[in-house]
């Protein structure tokens, strides 16, 4: 049962990634290699975070701690926007890559082994249940990113550049937000989850505001 547990856990929290990648066109364009450079990139950007914070940061309380890790998160923008300089052909080909590769690599690297530690223990715990939920969250907040960073570098946007920037802030802050959260409101787990579908639902929806905006001349022009 135990052992059930944990696939039910990693089926849960990888499902929507294989269904994104297969049915999102992505399996039709031959970019499985740049879906791997991009996991590589992922944890050379996550080694490079915590260089910076063990050698000019080593000794700090945790309240600053945390918010520097998640300023230095500002990484990820950077890690990115690169990967999608270096994939060529469609927009939603460069932000869909970009975003699911960066997703995969942290649920690999950030829920992947503690679900094998904990999800086969003696005893269910709803714990790893949320656990695959959240990567699900973070999912969709990568691909979000990766289209905010997309439009952000493009140069018929400057009208939307303020609410672009601002929406980059929240989605890189968002860690902070929900400790704010637990602290002042006393959120639970399951209400902590609901808040991040939310919050991320929320800025997905108008990133895809944003880019049917802005995109549509150059959609049609790309095709």
């Amino acid at each position: 049962m135990t052992f059930l547990h944990f696939i039910n856990c990693v089926g849960l929290a990888s499902a929507p990634y294989f269904i994104t990648y297969k049915y999102a066109g992505l399996a039709d364009y031959n970019v499985f290699w740049k879906y791997i450079q991009t996991v590589f990139l992922y944890l050379f950007v996550q080694f490079c975070k915590m260089m910076v914070l063990a050698t000019f940061f080593p000794d700090m309380d945790d309240s600053k701690f945390n918010v520097l890790i998640i300023t230095v998160d500002l990484g990820d923008l950077i890690g990115l926007y690169i990967a999608m300089t270096q994939i060529a052909g469609k927009c939603e080909i460069k932000y869909l890559v970009a975003g699911v590769g960066w997703a995969s690599a942290e649920l690999i690297m950030t829920k992947f082994f503690p679900l094998w530690n904990g999800a086969r223990g003696s005893e269910f715990d709803w714990k790893y249940i949320q656990m695959s939920l959240d990567s699900n969250i973070t999912l969709i907040q990568y691909i979000s990113t990766a289209l905010l960073i997309y439009l952000y570098s493009r140069n018929d946007t400057t009208r939307f550049t303020k609410i672009i920037t601002f929406l980059i802030a929240l989605c890189c802050y968002r860690p902070l937000v929900a400790d704010i959260l637990i602290h002042t409101v006393g959120l639970g787990s399951w209400s902590l989850i609901l808040c991040k579908a939310v919050f991320t639902a929320f800025i997905g929806l108008i990133s895809l505001s944003l880019f049917y905006q802005t995109g549509s001349s150059y959609l049609k022009s790309s095709r």
